[in-house]
């Protein structure tokens, strides 16, 4: 029978048809019966549906004539690298699946040269042929260049109409290889995913490569060294089904009275914990936050109910890391840290629609470290904690290596982005048919904004980018702080390279400015790096005509009048603190 399996997952750009194949095969495989059947079936979160994106990947087990599929299906999203890579490994092929009408498009590239990296058999399919503008032909050549992978014999398909899906799956068969089956050597299992159910705990989704796990079995977590005992397992059809043994060369799920989602981690090897293997499987890494930020309720008295939903949502996410901090201007609130924006951006959803609680989030920083002058080091995330200045001996930054690739004439504009966001050029290199790949070495605090969409606009949405972290370096930079009518603004604090910090400075004071309603007094508005003013704005304070009630007299009295308010605006400004709307703070923090 295990020769019979066939392991695979569907890699796609988005809006190329990668959920709605997924929907046909469960169809056509008679995963789920016609009344139970919905559009994207296996994203299962609101958000995914709204959005369009898959963001928690799915693994079903399905039958079709003799054969076993386990089909896994993956986001896409370059803040999810390592979990797709992780998925790719629990398979032995991939259906690259491009649009006829639209051609081959960035976020393919990126997953396809994943799946080649874990030597994955990669079977081409073109989707929405029935469309009217479908130009088969040309994806075609469009696969046979930018890919680099023959699809002169590519399956063409609409997976919405279900044409062809039928030949798709006779070469499954016959295309993918069947795993590698050993029974007889000690347990070892892939976690390529996990969840939390609050009736099982921590769920984690395997891929059985040596051995078999069985209910009752004491298993061992190579990366933490922690053991659990099986108390349920058992493969989705998309229903989740029970059984009694998951064996070589199957993917499945398993429950162990897990109660924390940080005891398990993606990538990790899961073994016997009497008769251990003594060689993981290869790939494992500890994932580590990218990109922090701070969550504040807009009602402070809603900072409990933050308090936890975060707990609930972290225990189904293993990549959240949080602490509680206070804001001067915010009040009590949570510094977390991201895998990167569009984690972020799905967090932060997922409180507002799944809590109901409104949120604000300070600009997104990356982690620093201090060196002081009393020889201590000190790692910070938060500009607020920034120590003073006359206390560092310098500061390094983490520097990422950019991967690259695009078409080749949007490369000009590519290489003139990166140099505008200090950018080191290291290589240029040509790929298969018109396509480059320029690396280069960039500070992780210049992508966290707004890189991605630049990239995307100057290469019109064909440019891919995978980034790793390579060093620590010295760099020159600065805190700026904001200061309004001479108080600090701690939740507008950042941190910024010095040739940039006048022009970042600049642009704050000029949008508070613009959005902080004007006092009965005149307010300052500055950015400070130090004691030092770099930047400075005034509200002008509002005028009353306080002469509108003089119709004549001598004109001693109109000075007296005119004096007394200049008196009471002084005494005003001295005592008075200025009042800022709740969303001034959002326009400006959800501002790059």
């Amino acid at each position: 029978m295990n020769n019979n399996i066939r392991n695979f997952c569907i890699i796609a750009h988005i809006d190329h048809g990668k959920s709605t194949l997924s929907d046909r095969i469960i169809e056509m495989t008679n995963g789920l019966e016609k009344r139970e059947m919905q559009e994207q079936v296996l994203d299962s979160m609101e958000l995914e549906r709204e959005r369009g994106i898959t963001i928690k990947l799915n693994a079903v087990q399905l039958r079709y004539k003799d054969f076993l599929f386990h089909l896994i299906d993956t986001p896409g999203h370059i803040d999810f690298t390592y979990e797709v890579s992780r998925s790719l490994a629990a398979c032995e092929g991939a259906l690259l699946v491009v649009d006829a009408t639209q051609g081959v498009e960035a976020q393919t590239l990126s997953n396809v040269f994943l799946a080649l990296e874990n030597n994955l058999t990669i079977l081409p399919v073109i989707n929405k042929i029935d469309l009217p503008s479908a130009d088969v032909e040309r994806t075609i050549k469009d696969i046979n260049e930018s890919v680099g992978i023959d699809a002169t014999n590519a399956i063409c398909i609409s997976a919405k109409t279900g044409l062809n899906v039928d030949k798709l799956l006779d070469e499954i068969t016959r295309m993918i290889p069947a795993p590698t089956i050993n029974l007889d050597k000690p347990l070892k299992a892939l976690i390529f995913d996990s969840y939390y159910d609050s009736y099982k705990g921590v769920v984690c989704l395997v891929r059985i490569f040596d051995g078999l796990i069985k209910l009752n079995q004491k298993i061992k977590m190579f990366a933490t060294g922690k053991e659990f005992t099986v108390v349920e397992l058992g493969i989705r059809t998309p229903k989740s089904i029970n059984k009694q043994e998951l064996v070589s060369g199957e993917v499945g799920w398993i429950a162990a009275n897990i109660k924390s989602a940080h005891d398990v981690s993606v990538g990790d090897t899961v073994t016997d914990a009497f008769n251990p293997t003594n060689v993981p499987l290869p790939g494992y890494k500890k994932i580590l936050p990218m990109v922090y930020s701070g969550i504040y309720p807009i009602d402070n008295a809603k900072f409990d109910a933050l308090k936890d939903a975060m707990e609930k949502i972290s225990l189904s996410d293993s990549s959240l890391v949080y602490e509680y901090e206070t804001s001067q201007a915010l009040g009590y609130g949570i510094r977390c840290g991201f895998l990167g924006l569009l984690h972020m951006d799905v967090i932060k959803e997922r409180i507002s629609r799944e809590y109901n609680i409104d949120l604000i989030l300070t600009a997104p920083s990356v982690k620093y470290e201090l060196n002081l002058t009393n020889g201590q080091t000190l790692v910070l995330d938060n500009p607020s904690k920034f120590p003073d200045k006359t206390t560092i001996s310098y500061i390094k930054e983490p520097y990422v290596q950019a991967t690259i690739i695009s078409p080749e004439q949007y490369i000009g504009a590519i290489m003139e982005l990166c140099k505008q966001h200090r950018g080191e050029y290291i290589e240029l290199m040509p790929l298969e048919g018109n396509r480059l790949k320029a690396t280069y070495s960039i500070p992780l605090g210049e992508i966290i904004y707004s890189f991605f969409d630049k990239l995307k606009t100057v290469s019109q949405g064909y440019a891919t980018m995978d980034y790793e972290i390579n060093e620590w370096r010295k760099s020159d930079l600065v805190k700026i702080d904001i200061l309004l009518n001479g108080d600090k603004i701690d939740a507008f604090s950042f941190i910024s390279h010095r040739d940039f910090a006048y022009a970042k400075g600049r642009g704050i004071v000029e949008k508070l400015r613009t959005y902080i309603p004007r006092q009965l007094f005149e307010v300052p508005i500055q950015a400070v790096i130090g004691g030092k003013v770099i930047a400075r704005e005034t509200i002008k304070a509002m005028y009353k005509n306080v002469l509108a009630k003089c119709y004549g007299g001598d004109v001693t009295r109109k000075k007296k009048l005119l004096e007394a308010q200049k008196e009471g605006k002084k005494r005003l400004k001295a005592i008075g603190s200025v009042s800022v709307p709740q969303d001034v703070f959002i326009k400006i923090l959800s501002n790059d």
